[in-house]
């Protein structure tokens, strides 16, 4: 079982599942944590190859679905029968996965620095890295990724928590995980289309030039989708601007909260 840890609040408080990008770990929702605690019960987990997670559990054709089975699988371990789940990059993709597959677990979705659908820039700059992915170090391809994604200097904060983060992996496990976004278009418009059932904000920075045009096309496609832009925030808007992203989080999860309590009254 992939790593994980908790903070409970109360039996009876509503869960929130933390789920990080590709090459972070748990660590990384450090500015969530006691804000969240206030609140509700909190899972983290290490994806695997990262953080404390156990490296090496690749298989042939393993997919998004298998590593949001194992998140799955940590519910299944603690008895939680549902959840909200805050996803970060590219763990905004295995949270989408979790609402596609298991339904009926995951009460929302709050999707910050969403990874909606990749436009030419961020095609190329992934053909560039399945290309040598085998060949060049995958830290300075990684570093390389962190200044194209986060440019700016406000964002060095969130490059360095990553890219530190990222010293941790193996260039194996790198090259498993990079190899995921191979043909991954067609599979996130597939899952935006198999998702508009589950309650879903998507929080963005406003300086995450990347990856905002694609989260305003698919806002429009769902009345559940909503989207909020945070000032002075790029990719990794948690880092970034974390008072605000707690705050606009943590009355998202209560908002629908009290809906799902006004349908059982």
């Amino acid at each position: 079982m992939i790593h994980y840890r908790t903070y409970v609040k109360a039996e009876e408080a509503p869960w929130v599942t933390f789920i990080h990008g590709a090459g972070g770990s748990s660590s990384v929702w450090f500015k969530q944590i006691r804000e969240y605690r206030k609140h509700y019960n909190i899972l983290l987990v290490d994806l695997r190859g990262h953080g404390k997670s156990e490296r090496g559990r690749w298989k042939k054709g393993d997919s998004f679905a298998d590593i949001s089975k194992e998140v799955i699988d940590v519910l299944d371990e603690l008895q939680v029968p549902q959840t909200h789940v805050v996803g970060m990059s590219l763990g905004t993709i295995v949270a989408q996965t979790m609402a596609d597959n298991f339904p009926s677990r995951v009460k929302s979705l709050v999707l910050g620095g969403a990874i909606i659908r990749l436009d030419v820039r961020t095609k190329f700059l992934l053909f560039v890295g399945n290309v040598s992915k085998r060949i060049v170090p995958y830290m300075l391809l990684y570093k390389l990724l962190a200044y194209i994604i986060m440019p700016r200097k406000e964002h060095e904060e969130s490059r360095m928590v990553f890219v530190n983060e990222a010293k941790k992996m193996c260039q194996k496990e790198f090259v498993k995980w990079f190899s995921l976004t191979h043909l991954i278009n067609p599979y996130l418009s597939r899952l935006q289309m198999s998702t508009t059932s589950i309650p879903t904000l998507f929080l963005m920075g406003d300086e995450d030039y990347l990856f905002i045009p694609p989260v305003e096309k698919v806002v429009k496609m769902s009345k559940t989708f909503e989207y909020i832009a945070i000032k002075n925030a790029g990719h990794v808007c948690n880092i970034d601007q974390p008072d605000e992203f707690n705050r606009i989080s943590i009355d998202y999860i209560a908002k629908i909260e009290q809906q799902n309590a006004a349908v059982f009254v």
